[in-house]
């Protein structure tokens, strides 16, 4: 939600959607890994809900399809029989409820500081502190507030083999953007936890996702 206040000129709110856009251009997502995975050389899988409140849901049935052709493309095979799959792949995802930020900008009163000037109302000494509260308001100059709300998501994924439980992987991406719409930010964050996949034990990594299409 962005929302925008004037105070004074109108000059302001453009300088501020300039700099909010800027914003929206793309946003970065930390991935950090832990693995022991052996090489892929046909293991089957199965994918389930690492929260149980996602399970069974066709969202969370579209988004493990997108995991599983990745793991497919990487040398992994979807288990035609889920209980008798040799690594069991554990996803959930989530977004928060956003926190507000605040942008200000503004310029002052150039006749504010020193010297002499004409403000078209009467001339006035520079260094005087004198302003002119009809066409600046107090304080000699003109802001401009920009608030909007930063969400931010996260994709945890788990791999465990069935044999004994044992833990091969455990993945997070995360990421702030303006949008909470999981239908935009989950493929991103998946395509962030395959960038490299599965990586180096211990590494972080910072992977540049692109903007939300409109429309």
């Amino acid at each position: 939600m962005i929302r925008f206040k004037k105070i004074g000129m109108f000059a302001a709110p453009a300088l501020a959607l300039v700099a909010l856009s800027g914003c929206a251009s793309s946003f970065k997502a930390d991935v950090a890994r832990f693995q022991q995975l052996p090489a892929p050389a046909g293991q089957s899988f199965t994918i389930v809900a690492d929260d149980a409140r996602l399970a069974g849901g066709l969202e969370f049935g579209h988004y493990a399809d997108l995991v599983g052709q990745r793991l497919s493309q990487t040398g992994y095979v979807q288990a035609s029989d889920p209980a008798r799959a040799d690594l069991i792949v554990r996803v959930a995802y989530d977004v928060d409820n956003g926190r507000e930020r605040v942008r200000s900008t503004g310029f002052s009163d150039p006749f504010y500081y020193g010297g002499w000037g004409w403000r078209g109302r009467w001339a006035r000494p520079w260094g005087y502190g004198f302003y002119d509260p009809w066409l600046f308001g107090p304080g000699g100059g003109y802001a401009d507030v920009t608030s909007y709300t930063v969400y931010t998501s996260d994709l945890t994924m788990k791999i465990d083999r069935a044999a004994d439980n044992r833990r091969l992987f455990e993945g997070k991406a995360s990421a702030q953007s303006l949008s909470n719409k999981l239908t935009y930010l989950v493929p991103n964050l998946i395509d962030a936890m395959f960038t490299d996949f599965p990586g180096q034990s211990g590494e972080n990594m910072k992977i540049t996702l692109p903007p939300e299409k409109k429309g």
